[in-house]
């Protein structure tokens, strides 16, 4: 694989993760994005704060600057400090745009150069597969309570259960008649 076919490859990964938890939050009521099973547990509007929070802190200034910036505050971000679906949302775009335009912005040449996150080095390669991850467990994580709010209205991100041979695909024919 070439750098540029791995930058493009995660591009499209982060944006079909952008669209898994943009799926999942459309479907959840004004209450269940501030709803918590209890004082441990984060509710979807602070695991959106969170997320808001590390893109914000990783992405700007990505090849320059440490990636946990000195006036993140991690902690703070685990606070109920959005109060509404549209601050929620706004907070989602605000971390998408940075981080899509930071991804965006990379050249093939980029991808083995040096960053830090939390003074540790990598490359960028690592860099944005530990990103991936970490945004990829965070929005299965706000699928998880989305369905779990919605109950059996939610509507499937995925293949739907007993489904999934519609989605197999189906070997083609090569055109030669035996």
């Amino acid at each position: 694989m070439t750098a540029r076919a791995f930058l493009d490859a995660a591009i499209a990964r982060m944006g079909a993760i952008k669209q898994l938890g943009e799926g999942a939050l459309a479907q959840a009521s004004a209450p269940a994005l501030f709803a918590r099973s209890d004082e441990s547990q984060n509710s979807m509007a602070v695991i959106v704060q969170h997320l808001c929070g590390n893109m914000l802190s990783r992405w700007t200034d990505f090849l320059t600057s440490d990636g946990e910036k000195p006036d993140r505050s991690r902690d703070a971000e685990f606070e109920t400090v959005l109060t509404s679906p549209m601050q929620v949302m706004q907070a989602w775009q605000r971390g998408w745009d940075c981080t899509m335009t930071a991804l965006r912005a990379l050249g093939p040449d980029d991808v083995l150069k040096t960053v830090t996150i939390r003074a540790e080095p990598m490359t960028v390669l690592e860099a944005v597969i530990r990103q991936i991850a970490h945004y990829g467990y965070h929005v299965g994580q706000l699928v998880l309570l989305a369905r779990q709010h919605t109950g059996p209205a939610f509507l499937s991100l995925s293949i739907p259960r007993g489904q999934s041979a519609k989605y197999v695909p189906r070997p083609r024919s090569s055109g030669i008649k035996e």
